[in-house]
C-alpha cells in the first residue's frame, strides 16, 4: 500500500491540472468548515496550520504553481472566515501575515522537493526501460545462429522502444538518405555496424541514442561478431581434426591393408624365380592373383569414398531392376551362390537409380555380411512396402554393440567384434551409405549383441511414365 501511494503521489507523470484545481478547492473548503467548531476550543491563529495539509498535498502532486495558488486561496479563506474581523479581507495582526508567508514557503519547498523526486523517478524509469531494451536486444542478437537474421527484429524493437517510425541495424557502413539519420556503431576502435533511424528526432531521443543506446548496441554487435568468428574457428578446427583423423586412418589402412598383400605378392614373386614344380607354381600364381584382387578392391573402395566425399559421385538415373541388382551383387562375390539365400516377395517394380552405384552398394553389404556370417548363409530379403522397396541383408554374426549402429557407417571404422583375421578395410559400409543416399534412399542397421545384424536398404518407388499415344490426324 505504501508503494502504491508513493507511486500515485510522486509518479513520473503529473495528474491532470483540472483534477488539481478540484482537489485544491474541495480541500480548502473542507478545512474551512473543519475550523469552525475548533474555534471554540483552540485559538483561531493556531487552526491555520490545518491549511498546510492541502497546500502540501497540491504542491507535491501538481507542482509549485498550483501549490502557490492553493496557498493564496487558503490564506484568503482563513482571513475571510476566521480571522477577526471576519467577513472582510483585512489583516489586523502581524501573525496573519506570518501565516500567509508560511503557506507560500511550504508550497515552494514541498513542490520543489516533489519535482526533484519526480525527476529522479523519471530517470530511474528511463534507465530501467533502457536496461530492459538492452537485455532484449542481447537476447535477439545473441540468441540466433547468425547475427544477420536477427537485425530486422532488433531494429523493429528499437524503434518501438524509442517511439520512432523506423530503425534499421546494418553491419558495416551504410549511407542514409535525406529522411534518415545514421549513428556509427564502434566497438573497441572498430566499426561494427550502423544504426539508421527515421527523422525527425527530438533532442531527448538523440541524446539517449548517442550516449546510451548506441554504445550498448555496438557492444552487442561486437560480441555477436566475435561469437560468429569463434564458431567459424571451432568448425574449421573440427573439420581439420576430422581431416587429420581421416588422413591417419588412410595411412593406417595403407600401412596394413596395402602392405599385407604387397608382402604376399613380393614373397610369391621371389619364390617363383626359383626352381618349382608345376603344382607349387600354380599355387603361387593363384596367391598372387588373389592378393592383386584384394589390392584392386581396396583401391576401388578408396576411389569410391573419395568421389563421395568430394561430391563427384553424381548418379546417372535410369530405370533399374532390383532382381538384376541383387543377382549382379551376388555374382561379384568370391563365394558360391550357396552362400546366399534370396527371398523376393511379390512382384517388384522398376526403380530410378544408378545401376552401377546401387550394385556396388549391395556388393559391399554382401561382402560385409559374408565376413561375419560364414559358414552360415547370408539372407537377402526383398519386398515392396507401399512406395518403397526394402532390401534386408541378414548375417549370423556376433551383432553390433550398443552405440555402434551409426558408427559402423563411418569411414575406416572397424568395430570391436572384428577378429584378428578380419581383412576388412572399414570402407565398405561408408560407401554403401554414400551410394544409397546419392540415389535418394536410406540405409540403417538393426542388431542386438549376439543375435546377428540386419542392414536395411530403403529405395523410393517412382511411378513409371506411360507413353502418350499419338492422336490420329
Amino acid at each position: 500500500m505504501r508503494t502504491r501511494a508513493s507511486s500515485l503521489l510522486l509518479g513520473p507523470r503529473q495528474p491532470s491540472r483540472l483534477a488539481g484545481v478540484v482537489v485544491a478547492l474541495l480541500g480548502v473548503a473542507a478545512i474551512t468548515a473543519l475550523i469552525l467548531p475548533l474555534r471554540q476550543v483552540t485559538p483561531v491563529v493556531a487552526t491555520g496550520v490545518l491549511y498546510l495539509v492541502v497546500v502540501l498535498l497540491v504542491s507535491v502532486v501538481w507542482g509549485v504553481w498550483l501549490g502557490l495558488a492553493t496557498s493564496v486561496v487558503s490564506a484568503l479563506a482563513f482571513n475571510y472566515f476566521h480571522l477577526p474581523p471576519t467577513g472582510r479581507l483585512t489583516i489586523a495582526h502581524s501573525e496573519n501575515v506570518v501565516a500567509l508567508i508560511v503557506f507560500f514557503v511550504a508550497a515552494v519547498v514541498a513542490s520543489s522537493l516533489a519535482d526533484l523526486v519526480r525527476a529522479r523517478t523519471q530517470q530511474a524509469e528511463l534507465r530501467r526501460r533502457e536496461a530492459d531494451l538492452t537485455a532484449e536486444l542481447a537476447r535477439l542478437l545473441l540468441g540466433v545462429p547468425t547475427l544477420e537474421e536477427a537485425l530486422p527484429a532488433a531494429g523493429q524493437r528499437l524503434a518501438q522502444a524509442l517511439e520512432l517510425r523506423a530503425a534499421e541495424i546494418h553491419l558495416g557502413e551504410t549511407d542514409p538518405d535525406g529522411r534518415q539519420a545514421a549513428f556509427a556503431l564502434v566497438e573497441a576502435d572498430r566499426r561494427v555496424g550502423t544504426l539508421v533511424v527515421s527523422l525527425p528526432l527530438s533532442d531527448d531521443v538523440r541524446q539517449r541514442l548517442e550516449h546510451r543506446v548506441v554504445p550498448s548496441l555496438a557492444a552487442l554487435l561486437g560480441a555477436g561478431l566475435d561469437r560468429e568468428r569463434l564458431q567459424a574457428e571451432v568448425l574449421e578446427t573440427k573439420a581439420l581434426r576430422r581431416s587429420d583423423e581421416i588422413k591417419t586412418a588412410v595411412l593406417r589402412s595403407v600401412s596394413h591393408d596395402l602392405r599385407t598383400p604387397l608382402t604376399a605378392i613380393a614373397t610369391a614373386a621371389e619364390a617363383l624365380s626359383g626352381p618349382l614344380d608345376s603344382e607349387d607354381r600354380t599355387q603361387l600364381a593363384a596367391a598372387v592373383t588373389d592378393e592383386v584382387g584384394r589390392l584392386t578392391a581396396l583401391v576401388d573402395k578408396l576411389l569410391d569414398l573419395s568421389k563421395l566425399q568430394s561430391g563427384f559421385a553424381q548418379p546417372r538415373m535410369d530405370w533399374v531392376s532390383i532382381e538384376e541388382l541383387v543377382a549382379g551383387a551376388i555374382a561379384s562375390q568370391a563365394r558360391s551362390a550357396d552362400a546366399f539365400r534370396v527371398s523376393i516377395q511379390g512382384e517388384l517394380p522398376l526403380i530410378r537409380g544408378d545401376a552401377a552405384q546401387l550394385e556396388r552398394a549391395l556388393a559391399n553389404l554382401l561382402e560385409n555380411a559374408v565376413r561375419y556370417s560364414a559358414p552360415e548363409p547370408v539372407l537377402v530379403r526383398v519386398r515392396r512396402m507401399g512406395e518403397r522397396v526394402m532390401i534386408r541383408v541378414v548375417d549370423r554374426g556376433p551383432g553390433l554393440a550398443y552405440g555402434e549402429h551409426e558408427r559402423v557407417f563411418e569411414p575406416f571404422y572397424r568395430g570391436p567384434t572384428a577378429g584378428a583375421g578380419d581383412t576388412g578395410s572399414g570402407l565398405g559400409l561408408a560407401i554403401v551409405r554414400g551410394f544409397v543416399e546419392a540415389n535418394g534412399g536410406r540405409v540403417w542397421a538393426e542388431s542386438l549383441p549376439g543375435q546377428g545384424t540386419t542392414f536395411v536398404v530403403e529405395l523410393p518407388v517412382e511411378p513409371v511414365a506411360t507413353p502418350v499415344e499419338a492422336q490420329p490426324t
